[in-house]
């Protein structure tokens, strides 16, 4: 498929660049990545968000190991204890997240457990969307992290950058511009040269037209010039990523912190995690163990290549729209569910350990036969914006959303 900037016309219109603004690059399928550039003032962490789009299962990745209720509930998918690799009695993380035990170890990894929605839904489309807008009865209509870039003034003109379309955009929706990238690399006008200045008609095109028109437009033209030194200098990453959608995005990630930039936030999309079926046992070929597998091995692989010093600055976290179901289905997977669980990796981190108010998996203490949600995600992501980012007040991003208190991260 041909990108919209490669038009082939000799007369190209406003609308044509327009459209080309918008659509910089082509999506991988699954895989969809959004970058924010902060402001030169901005001192915070890079915040990274990983969204595990599908219905991640929190109870395989952190088994409540300790929990005697599931393994009532899950005779054939539950992880046994013998196979966990890393926990304290009461949680165990899954053989699969192997590559990450060295920063469990260090402190660098944590999970928080019982963690989701107040609005609950088993839609994929209605939970995704409230999720990522984190704002549910107000008429706000941005995304959170869009919210955070204007609370943190990182909101500059390559304050939002999106790779992939494979995922709706909202996170970063917002009165900020955005434009998008398939990937640093393909991130070019095609057809740019000096016999065919298309970037000089994009400015002149836009110069004077109306705000609606010209913002896209010419934010689109001021991230190109931006990342141009970027694309300009090759890049060999010190830690060998899979060859994997995901493995490439967060290696454009690591690539931008790298080359400071000033990245505020970027936001990675990774899906294939709603398992109603065959999601196996904890063992390699199984499909919930090679997907943790191929997780783990781009996180690493992320932590590797950014060394221990620029860790220090970076806070990756995961949210999914859902979980699944304690009760195991007749096809050895899960149906949707409602409480989850969160990773977090950092320098900031205080990991080694899975934070949770643990309200149990016996039958009682179920919603509609799913894990009670015990702890707002968006109180874990406040904590890490208080302490990691720089907001002060979380009104801004979260309306009447408390920070979390379990004490998950450092203050900077």
């Amino acid at each position: 498929m041909r990108s919209l900037f490669d038009c082939g016309e000799k007369h190209i219109s406003r609308r044509g660049l327009l459209g080309a603004a918008g659509l910089a690059g082509l999506a991988g399928a699954g895989v969809s990545t959004q970058l924010a550039y902060a402001a030169p003032g901005y001192t915070g962490d890079t915040l990274v968000v990983l969204s595990l789009h599908g219905g991640f299962d929190g109870l395989s990745a952190l088994a409540p190991i300790g929990d005697p209720d599931y393994y009532k509930a899950r005779p054939a998918i539950g992880v046994p204890k013998a196979q966990v690799i890393a926990g304290d009695g009461s949680f165990g993380l899954h053989p699969a997240l192997a590559p990450l035990l060295p920063l469990w170890k260090s402190g660098r990894l944590a999970g928080v457990h019982a963690v989701g929605q107040a609005n609950q839904t088993r839609s994929h489309f209605a939970a995704m969307e409230a999720m990522e807008n984190a704002a549910p009865g107000t008429s706000t209509r941005t995304g959170w992290l869009g919210r955070m870039l204007g609370e943190t003034g990182a909101t500059g003109a390559l304050a939002g950058v999106s790779v992939g379309g494979a995922m709706p955009d909202r996170l970063l929706a917002g009165p900020a511009a955005s434009v998008s990238m398939a990937s640093i690399d393909k991130f070019t006008l095609a057809g740019d040269s000096d016999k065919r200045p298309r970037a000089a008609a994009l400015r002149a095109m836009y110069a004077d037209a109306p705000p609606m028109l010209a913002v896209p437009a010419l934010a689109a033209d001021k991230a190109l010039t931006a990342s141009a030194s970027v694309r300009a200098t090759p890049y060999t990453p010190a830690a060998t990523y899979p060859e994997t959608e995901l493995g490439a995005a967060l290696r454009d990630v690591a690539r931008l912190i790298k080359a400071k930039v000033g990245l505020a936030t970027a936001a990675v999309d990774c899906g294939d995690w709603d398992m109603h079926q065959g999601l196996g046992t904890a063992v390699k070929g199984q499909r919930m163990y090679d997907n943790l597998s191929e997780l783990a091995t781009a996180l690493a692989a992320f932590a590797a290549d950014l060394g221990p010093e620029a860790m220090n600055s970076v806070t990756l976290l995961t949210i999914s729209e859902f979980g699944r179901r304690v009760r195991e289905n007749g096809s050895r997977g899960a149906d949707h569910g409602y409480g989850n669980a969160m990773l977090l990796l950092g320098g900031g981190v205080k990991g080694g350990k899975v934070y949770a108010k643990w309200p149990g998996l016996a039958p009682s203490a179920l919603v509609a036969g799913d894990l009670a949600v015990t702890t707002d995600y968006r109180a874990v992501i406040g904590e890490i914006l208080q302490k990691r980012c720089g907001v002060g007040s979380l009104s801004g991003v979260f309306p009447s959303v408390s920070p979390s208190t379990f004490g998950l991260v450092s203050a900077r």
